[in-house]
């Protein structure tokens, strides 16, 4: 599912809710989400599940073509974790 069809579909189900506004609705909740983890923050969506951001350091990796050590910077990731109801829906529980 893209942005656009959890819009459409989130506007079909709200028909007294104008189009403009579910879609001002959703990118607001993934504007808030984005920020919270920019800074560092956990955010959890109960029975969905929880993102974080982890820091990866700064190591020596090798280039797949040559082989030649090439330093990788510090970065910070993107981590989800799936919440108990998701993982049990997704396996027929």
């Amino acid at each position: 599912m893209i942005r656009s069809e959890l819009i459409q579909i989130l506007a079909d189900e709200n028909p007294h809710l104008y189009h403009r506004d579910v879609e001002r609705i959703v990118n607001t909740v993934f504007d808030e989400i984005i920020e919270a983890m920019a800074r560092g923050d956990r955010v959890e969506l109960r029975g969905f599940g929880a993102f974080s951001v982890k820091k990866r350091d700064e190591r020596i990796g090798r280039n797949p073509r040559t082989g030649e050590a090439v330093k990788v910077e510090e970065k910070h990731v993107p981590f989800f974790k799936t919440g108990k109801l998701l993982r049990d829906r997704l396996n027929g529980n």
